[in-house]
């Protein structure tokens, strides 16, 4: 089992037992709030499994159907988790409208708070790891997994310090009314994944200082050529793909061309991992002088 696949599957465990922990404390307190964090929850369950689906398709090697590989499955992954999210704040603005026209006073407030905080906790210290590592292999599914995972956190954060102001002053509106500002918050965090996602759907190029670099090892390694233009990158899950025309002297050699293509796709895959380089080689009277220039 791969390093991601390991991540996928401990994200399903860990959403599990969450659920279960804010469950029981929202059942000791009868809090709509607690509720609101207990419905999210179950958005961590269902996303942690998108999650792990998303990444065993995206491991799938390339074939006749599909060519470029299964990259972009981490992508459609991320936009139902955005959907899911979205899903989830509007059944919490149902219970919060439902809590405000019948404020309760709440059972057992301070135990339903430390079951509440033990799963917080938790919750923080896996979306640490999953952030952390997502990014470090590259997976969109379970970066955007760690960051709706942060967002659970915050807000239930936001939910304890609601719970215990209702507590301290006998104003149980505060109760419902912290459970909307949770799903306001939900709602945000659902756009900001699914709009992240989309780019990615759309070959949104690289970042920029990613793009630099790209540059500079073109530059570097292609020496006997005279240019390189028309660069183009996308991302795609883990995969970056990076296609450019390279302009060599006319009568050079197709062996001493495609040497120099060699010599830069071993570079590249050097500086960014798990590259996928194509070059097309033209002749000098093909040169824009413009572009990137050849270092010699």
């Amino acid at each position: 089992m791969n390093t991601k696949l390991q991540l996928a599957v401990g994200s399903l465990i860990i959403g599990a037992v969450v659920l279960a922990l804010k469950t029981l404390a929202w059942w000791l307190t009868g809090s709509v709030a607690l509720l609101s964090d207990a419905l999210e929850s179950t958005v961590n369950l269902g996303t942690a499994f998108a999650a792990l689906v998303a990444v065993q398709v995206a491991a799938i090697p390339a074939d006749s159907q599909h060519p470029f590989g299964h990259h972009k499955a981490e992508y459609f992954s991320a936009v139902l988790e955005g959907v899911m999210i979205c899903v989830a704040a509007l059944f919490i603005l149902n219970e919060a409208w439902e809590g405000l026209q019948a404020p309760t006073v709440l059972e057992a407030p301070l135990e339903g708070l430390a079951v509440n905080g033990f799963a917080t906790a938790l919750n923080g210290l896996w979306a640490f790891v999953l952030v952390r590592r997502g990014r470090a292999l590259k997976s969109p599914a379970l970066v955007a997994d760690g960051k709706h995972l942060w967002t659970d956190v915050v807000t239930s954060a936001g939910v304890a310090v609601g719970v215990l102001l209702a507590l301290m002053t006998g104003w149980w509106l505060l109760d419902p009314l912290m459970a909307m500002l949770v799903a306001a918050n939900i709602l945000w965090s659902g756009w900001r994944v699914m709009s992240s996602s989309l780019s990615g759907l759309l070959d949104e190029s690289v970042p920029e200082n990613e793009l630099v670099r790209i540059r500079e090892v073109i530059a570097e390694n292609a020496d006997g050529a005279v240019e390189a233009h028309d660069l183009r990158t996308r991302h795609a899950g883990s995969a970056t793909f990076v296609e450019f025309h390279l302009v060599v002297p006319g009568e050079m050699t197709v062996f001493d061309a495609h040497e120099i293509c060699d010599r830069v796709e071993q570079a590249m895959h050097d500086a960014v991992p798990e590259s996928r380089v194509t070059i097309h080689v033209e002749p000098e009277h093909k040169s824009k002088h413009q572009g990137i220039v050849v270092l010699d």
